[in-house]
C-alpha cells in the first residue's frame, strides 16, 4: 500500500512521498526501500542518516533529526504504529482452519464448540469444555474437568492438566505446562523411619484470564487448596515459572527466566526483567519495575523501581553496582596507603632511635 493508505490505517501523518508504495517492515540497518521500519529507541536515532527504508515511523522529536529525502510516517507513539504496520502489511499468524482430526484423541464426554481446530495426536480429556475458534495444536494435553475459552491458541505440546481454567484468547505457546503439582512438602519423622519429605497433595487449580500470552516453556504451580491466578492482559515471555497459590495482576509483563515462589502477590501493570526471582508469600505493588536479575526478598510498595541482590530502590542499587566496579581501584589505593603508612612507621621509629 501507499504510505498514504498506511498512515490513514495507523494514525500517523506522512512527511514525504506520500504516493510511495512499501509491502513489509525490516528494522533500519536491514530495511529496503520497500520496508518500513521505526525509531522508539533514541539509542538508534543516528541510524536516521544511513538507513536505507522506503519510510521510518518515528515520534515528532525524532522527526527533526531526520536527514532530508528520508520518508516519515509521525505518529505519537511509533512503537505501537509500528505494530499496527506490522498488522496491515504482514497480518498474524495463519492459523490451521477448524476440524478434528482422525488421529486426535477426544473424550466422548468433551464439548467442543463450533470451529474449533484439534491437530493430529491432541489428547482431550473427559468433561472438558473447547470454547468457539480454538486451536489445539499437535501433542497437546488437555486434562479431565478443564474449561478453554473462545479463540485460545494451545501450540505443540501444551500441557494443561485437570480442572484448570483458562479465559478467552489465551495464548499458550510450546512446551507451556499448566496446573502441575506446587512444590508442597512436610519434612517430618515417623517412627521407626529415616526423615523423609511427605508429599502434600495439590487440590487446587489455575486459572488463567482473557487476554494473557505466555511464551515457550512456562510452567504454573496449580494451588495447594485454592487457585493460582494470572490475571487478565498479563504477558509472559520463554521460561517463567509461577509458584503454588501465587496471584500475578491484571497486564504483567514477566520477561524470560523469571522465577515467583508460592503464594507471592503482585498488583497491575507489573514489570519484571529477566530472571527476576521472588521470595514466597511477598506483596509486589501495583506499578512496580524490577530491573533483569534481581533478587525480591521483601515486600515492595506500589510504584517502586527496584533492582540488585537483594532488591533495593533502582537508584541505590547503581550506585551499588558502580561502587562495586570501583573495587579494584580501591583496593590499589588502600595497598598504596598501607605501604606509605608502613613507610611512615618505620622512619618514625628510626627518628625515634636516633
Amino acid at each position: 500500500m501507499t504510505l498514504n493508505e498506511l498512515a490513514g490505517r495507523i494514525g500517523a501523518a506522512v512527511r514525504g512521498e506520500g504516493a510511495k508504495v512499501v509491502g513489509g517492515c525490516a528494522g533500519l540497518e536491514e530495511a529496503g526501500p520497500a520496508d518500513v521500519s521505526f525509531l522508539s529507541n533514541r539509542k538508534y536515532a543516528s541510524m536516521l542518516a544511513t538507513t536505507k527504508a522506503g519510510a521510518v515511523i518515528v515520534s515528532e522529536a525524532d522527526a527533526a533529526q531526520a536527514p532530508e529525502g528520508l520518508s516519515l510516517l509521525v505518529a505519537k507513539d511509533p512503537y505501537f504504529a509500528f505494530r499496527e504496520t506490522v498488522i496491515a502489511l504482514h497480518g498474524y499468524r495463519e492459523q490451521p482452519p477448524a476440524g478434528v482430526s482422525p488421529l486426535a484423541v477426544v473424550d466422548p464426554t468433551a464439548a467442543l464448540a463450533p470451529g474449533c481446530c484439534v491437530q493430529p495426536y491432541a489428547c482431550i480429556g473427559k468433561n472438558t469444555k473447547i470454547g468457539a475458534r480454538t486451536v489445539i495444536y499437535p501433542h497437546c494435553y488437555i486434562g479431565p474437568d478443564t474449561v478453554v475459552g473462545e479463540d485460545c491458541i494451545l501450540y505443540p505440546s501444551v500441557t494443561i492438566y485437570d480442572r484448570c481454567v483458562l479465559g478467552n484468547r489465551v495464548t499458550l505457546h510450546a512446551g507451556c505446562v499448566i496446573g502441575q503439582d506446587g512444590f508442597g512438602y512436610a519434612t517430618h519423622k515417623i517412627a521407626g523411619e529415616e526423615v523423609r519429605h511427605h508429599k502434600i497433595p495439590q487440590v487446587g487449580n489455575v486459572v488463567i484470564e482473557d487476554d494473557v500470552e505466555m511464551g515457550a516453556a512456562c510452567t504454573i504451580d496449580r494451588g495447594t487448596l485454592g487457585p493460582t491466578r494470572v490475571g487478565r492482559g498479563s504477558k509472559f515471555s520463554d521460561m517463567v515459572a509461577i509458584g503454588h497459590g501465587t496471584t500475578v495482576g491484571k497486564h504483567n509483563l514477566l520477561v524470560a527466566q523469571v522465577g515467583i515462589a508460592g503464594s507471592a502477590q503482585t498488583g497491575d501493570y507489573v514489570v519484571m526483567g529477566g530472571q527476576v526471582g521472588v521470595a514466597g508469600h511477598l506483596k509486589i505493588g501495583s506499578g512496580v519495575q524490577i530491573a533483569a536479575t534481581a533478587g525480591v526478598m521483601s515486600d515492595i510498595a506500589p510504584g517502586e523501581k527496584v533492582g540488585g541482590q537483594p532488591a533495593l530502590p533502582l537508584d541505590q542499587a547503581k550506585r551499588n553496582v558502580l561502587a562495586v566496579m570501583r573495587l579494584p581501584d580501591l583496593l590499589q589505593e588502600f595497598r598504596k596507603l598501607q605501604r606509605r603508612v608502613t613507610e611512615l612507621e618505620t622512619a618514625a621509629r628510626q627518628g625515634e632511635k636516633g
